[in-house]
């Protein structure tokens, strides 16, 4: 059945859900019937696409436009008003809720509206529907909703939805931080949902086979008693093989929490902390504030005493660190043993107050999304094209899980170094693997394997059999039972890797396991 309103973005990869199409569609009471969500991935021809939603004839196209799809909307916009400018196309999202007025796509499409649209993506539609009236200007904005009374789309979320894409929740909007890298230092204050009617939904998701939930609130941990609620509702159905993750503020982990985080299974929980700078100066250029000894100390209680899946966020490139900084920030971190560093380039959001910066620090950006650091007064592009491929070729062999036993050699490796720089101990196998490929994007796990297999003979002078016992164990952990070419004279035995309990892990993604896999192989050791 053809629908006038056709709710429409570009997602990353097929697992990933809009959860603000499910927003608009929720809030569109009366019109709804008269509504559908299309989602594509970016990897699909804007001409298919086009296509596609010209088949059904729509009246209004809604079009959410984030960083990571900005350059494939412009196309599809483009196209659809070549092809059809009768269709009015109206935009939404991150990626033009700021400098809209100059924004390329904003001037091809009819109307964009900033920021929240929940309620004002809707009254455009009626004021269309039932008056005829279009506004008169074509950058829409208006006051925040009230949260509380947002209708929740949970409901939206598909049974396919449910079975084979990521499940985004909030039980709040908004930051009351002010970190200039992020849009969310733009918020004015910390709105929550309510909570009572957040669980029913929630409740309702369980009961129709929902296990993983990905939270965007961006501080969960703020309020204690909210947080523990929450918690204590997941707690009370871990038996169902649960797995959470939220993003939490580094340094708040009150008693309260503590003892409930604790009583969760292994690989449950996954906790995104970002720390981005561990140099103060620098966090007070971004206005980045960090109790750094309770940062500390609350990374040693998750290692050390709960199953907490840990994931900490580095940025290469703010303005005043130098890779001597982050070198140093990096090796800090690095000792509090979080599963995985995300080691990210620093982007210029559109709005983000960090543009504050760039003549003081002389930052300079690249002009299309994701508008990375090119360069700025203490980190040159070529640095910054090495740290590229770090971040890359770290998260293929660090935070896979896949080469816990070589990335450990690597970690002990470093400890007999005169700096006893982890981080330059990884930038030296960076450098190696640079010169073996010419990019660090689709490469082979069978040819990661291979190369760490001849980085502990070339580089680091193990013997050729000792070598193949060190990728052996870690090959062993992937599943694969056929040894790869390099390894098959090999005549040892594998050891089959420990598995946690299944019940437990179910709904624990393959990443994650791998780390559980890899503790539990250590501790049986």
């Amino acid at each position: 059945m053809m629908k006038d309103i056709l709710l429409v973005t570009l997602n990353s990869s097929y697992p990933h859900s809009s959860f603000g199409l499910r927003y608009l569609l929720a809030n569109l009471g009366e019109l709804q019937p008269r509504a559908e969500i299309m989602e594509f991935t970016i990897q699909r021809d804007p001409r298919d696409i086009a296509e596609t939603l010209l088949k059904q004839k729509p009246k209004i196209i809604g079009l959410g436009v984030y960083i990571w799809n900005a350059q494939e909307s412009l196309e599809l916009v483009s196209l659809l008003k070549k092809i059809s400018p009768e269709t009015l196309v109206v935009l939404g999202g991150p990626e033009v809720s700021h400098e809209a007025e100059g924004n390329p796509i904003c001037q091809i499409a009819d109307f964009t509206i900033k920021g929240e649209a929940d309620f004002l993506f809707y009254q455009f539609c009626k004021n269309y529907f039932e008056n005829g009236v279009l506004p008169e200007r074509k950058i829409i904005a208006g006051i925040l909703p009230e949260i509380k009374e947002i209708k929740l789309p949970y409901d939206l979320y598909t049974d396919e939805d449910i079975q084979n894409r990521v499940i985004y929740v909030e039980v709040s909007r908004g930051c009351p931080y002010r970190c200039e890298y992020c849009l969310s230092s733009l918020d004015k204050s910390v709105r929550n949902f309510d909570v009572g009617q957040f669980l029913l939904e929630m409740e309702k998701l369980l009961n129709r086979g929902a296990r993983q939930f990905k939270f965007i609130d961006r501080t969960f941990n703020l309020s204690p008693t909210t947080c523990t609620q929450i918690l204590q509702f997941f707690l009370d159905r871990i038996h169902l093989g649960l797995f959470l993750h939220f993003e939490m503020v580094p340094d708040r982990l009150p008693v309260e929490l503590r003892d409930l985080i604790k009583k969760f299974p292994d690989g449950a929980l996954q906790f995104e902390i970002g720390i981005q700078t561990w140099n103060p100066v620098v966090a007070r250029n971004v206005s980045r504030r960090n109790d750094y000894e309770k940062v500390r100390e609350n990374f040693r209680f998750l290692a050390s005493e709960t199953g907490v899946h840990t994931h900490a966020d580095l940025i290469v490139g703010l303005p005043g660190e130098d890779l001597q900084s982050f070198g140093k920030g990096f090796d800090t971190l690095a000792e509090l043993r979080p599963n995985e560093i995300q080691v990210g380039i620093l982007k210029r959001l559109k709005g983000a107050p960090i543009a504050r910066h760039d003549k003081e620090f002389e930052m300079v950006y690249a002009s299309n999304p994701p508008f990375q650091i090119l360069r700025n007064k203490d980190v040159d592009f070529a640095t910054l094209q090495v740290m590229n491929r770090f971040a890359k070729f770290w998260d293929l062999y660090a935070n896979s899980g896949s080469f816990k036993h070589f990335v450990a050699t690597l970690r002990d490796r470093a400890t007999r170094r005169e700096d006893q720089s982890f981080f330059w101990e990884f930038f030296e196998f960076n450098d190696f693997l640079s010169a073996r490929y010419a990019q660090s994007y689709g490469i082979s796990q069978l040819s990661l394997f291979e190369s760490a297999y001849v980085y502990l003979q070339e580089k680091m002078g193990w013997p050729k059999e000792e070598a193949k016992a060190l990728i052996l164990q870690d090959y062993t952990l992937t599943g694969k039972i056929d040894l790869p070419k390099f390894l098959k004279d090999y005549v040892a035995k594998p050891k089959a890797p420990v598995a946690a309990e299944d019940a437990m892990k179910s709904a624990i993604p393959k990443r994650q396991q791998r780390h559980l896999a890899g503790k539990a192989e250590t501790t049986s050791s």
